[in-house]
């Protein structure tokens, strides 16, 4: 279930099959424990467009391993057996779903009990088959917004977007960052005309000082190359999954502290 108990939200972006699929369904469990209210498997592409190097190198990693969309699903309803109440978003490229079969896609991901999808490069001016198969099996819909989109596109955007709308933090591709983007704030605000639903901002999102940021004007935090980060790091030692838990928890707990007004809150 999408759900975000704390202001903000911590949603952590894993490269499913990095460094084997045991592992990944280990961190996954690790970080729900640790805090994390929805899990984004990462779906590993040969050709991560969006990506900075940090998670092309995980994909390249998760491929030479073997790891397929099939091996997601099936991940997927692995944890879902074991964290019941977590948010589970499959987050890929288009190229393999089409290649797994649209409709089948979201019949297995319903039956692994995926809360939704999110794909990176399917434009919303696109998106019409599947968001028909993805609302036939009850699916959320997430579509990335970024500062450059126009008011009207923001518009059809948020019109679709079901669970939560992932708000782009700046122009580029994903990547760890020392200072949050400007135009994070604004693009929050410039969504805020068009949608009751919560707001997530990912992209350079990596350390509790931005975490406390995105509370300011959003409503969760999307982690991703800090968490492949950790892995990549951690991941000869054998404590992959301890090392996402232990970054995790950091920023979760910052959260709840925000949430608890023990320090200064959203304004």
């Amino acid at each position: 279930m999408i759900a975000f108990t704390h202001k903000p939200g911590i949603v952590v972006y894993i490269t499913c099959g990095d460094p084997n699929l045991a592992t990944t369904k280990e961190i996954a469990l690790a970080a729900i424990d640790a805090g994390a209210d929805v899990i984004e498997l990462g779906v590993p592409f040969s050709d991560p467009v969006a990506d900075g190097p940090v998670i092309q190198r995980a994909s390249e990693r998760a491929l030479r391993n073997g790891t397929t969309l099939s091996d997601v699903v099936k991940l997927a309803r692995e944890v879902r057996a074991q964290r019941g109440e977590s948010g589970l978003i499959i987050f890929s490229y288009l190229n393999p779903i089409l290649r797994f079969g649209l409709e089948r896609f979201c019949a297995a991901a319903e039956d692994a009990g995926v809360d939704g999808a999110l794909v990176t490069d399917l434009p919303v001016e696109e998106a019409q088959e599947y968001l028909t198969h993805m609302r036939r099996r009850g699916l959320a819909t997430v579509f990335l917004a970024a500062p450059t989109s126009t008011d009207e596109r923001l518009r059809r955007i948020a019109a679709v977007c079901t669970g939560f709308v992932y708000a782009v933090s700046r122009t580029g591709v994903t990547g760890t960052r020392r200072e949050l983007a400007s135009d994070a704030r604004q693009l929050a605000g410039r969504l805020r005309r068009f949608t009751k639903l919560p707001i997530a901002v990912g992209f350079g999102i990596s350390s509790a000082e931005h975490v406390a940021e995105v509370a300011q004007f959003a409503d969760a935090a999307v982690v991703g190359s800090a968490i492949v980060q950790a892995v990549e790091d951690s991941a000869p030692q054998g404590r992959a999954p301890q090392a996402v838990a232990e970054l995790v928890k950091k920023l979760s707990a910052f959260s709840y502290q925000l949430s608890a007004g023990s320090v200064a809150g959203p304004t």
